[in-house]
């Protein structure tokens, strides 16, 4: 699924992270791999001050950056992918979505954190900023967490992605992305799936009402439970996201009772303990979800839980955009670049 892969470096070993992942998911789809740096036309903090010299500092820049950019293709971890490279002077964010659409890239593999010049790359800045306009899934790596750039190192147990469902339409868009992803990274081992559905508690403080309530929660549960097994259902029957079919994972999956959507997504994944459902042995090692979805009145939206995970996980998180979020014949990429640099 993934064929053209943009890489966003900025210089910093914690950029250079990506590049590894980025390598095992094009060697896996017989794919390439676009490198990019982004440079600020300043020296330092300071504004150049006269446009000669600006001239002279963007050409030394550029330079520079397409030597540094030269060096990492020609790295033994890019041995025999074909590679491209790309260096663009401006705001970080909107330069990333401009190569991502003129190089028709499919995916975007990125760091949580990195220095571009005295500019760090924190969540809330560049990374939300990509997965919050990109029409193409982003694979966002968290500094100091695991990178899945192997196969699971116990070859009991398979690399696994759990993917985050509330019922809606939107949030079944991160299932194929994750499937092709981490049967990409398991490769030629096996990989697994894992469906995740959070259900909240209900609670009172009135004895009058309490039985009701319990009734109440576990209505809910038992209806989660059978989206789950129906959903699995339809994806083994092809009804549902169909491409899943080919890659041969393992499927499982679990409803979670917790009061809080993303701290119960995070503890399943994270953790692996066996919620409602199938269980998840041994964790997962990344994240899926859309950035939009709906579940009863609670909105899934970038700001809100996608952004809550983001920020509270160690794991790699696949943020997948569903398609009737964008639409091309009306968003033009300028708009689209724009809104990046006010957001």
């Amino acid at each position: 699924m993934f064929k053209r892969i943009l890489v966003p470096l900025d210089g910093s070993n914690r950029a250079e992270r990506a590049i590894p992942v980025a390598a095992r998911l094009a060697r896996a789809s017989g794919g390439s791999i676009i490198l990019l740096q982004v440079r600020s036309a300043t020296i330092g903090p300071y504004l150049v001050p006269q446009p000669t010299l600006a001239q002279a500092a963007s050409n030394a820049d550029l330079a520079e950056a397409e030597q540094y950019l030269a060096g990492i293709a020609t790295s033994t971890d890019l041995d025999g992918i074909p590679t491209e490279t790309a260096v663009l002077f401006g705001p970080a964010a909107p330069a990333i979505l401009a190569v991502a659409h003129s190089f028709h890239a499919d995916l975007i593999v990125l760091c949580s954190h990195g220095y571009t010049g005295m500019t760090r790359w924190v969540m809330g800045s560049v990374a939300e900023k990509v997965a919050r306009h990109a029409p193409v899934p982003v694979f966002v790596l968290r500094e100091g967490g695991p990178i899945p750039a192997h196969p699971h190192p116990d070859a009991t147990r398979p690399l696994r992605a759990l993917v985050a469902l509330d019922g809606s339409a939107r949030a079944k868009a991160a299932l194929e992305p994750a499937a092709s992803l981490i049967a990409a990274l398991a490769a030629p081992a096996p990989g697994a799936l894992h469906l995740a559905r959070v259900v909240k508690p209900v609670t009172s403080d009135h004895e009058e009402t309490a039985l009701e309530e319990s009734e109440e929660s576990e209505q809910g549960l038992y209806k989660a439970k059978g989206y789950l097994s129906a959903t699995l259902d339809h994806i083994r029957e092809g009804l549902v996201a169909p491409a899943i079919a080919d890659l041969k994972l393992t499927i499982t999956w679990s409803v979670v009772v917790d009061t809080d959507v993303a701290q119960g997504l995070i503890r399943v994944a994270e953790n692996g303990e066996d919620a409602e459902g199938a269980g998840v042995f041994g964790g997962c090692d990344v994240i899926a979800m859309a950035t939009h979805g709906y579940g009863g009145i609670q909105r899934w939206a970038m700001g809100s839980i996608t952004e809550r995970v983001l920020t509270a996980t160690r794991l790699p998180l696949l943020i997948v955009r569903p398609p009737d979020m964008m639409d091309r014949s009306s968003v033009t990429w300028d708009k689209i670049t724009i809104a990046a640099m006010q957001a």
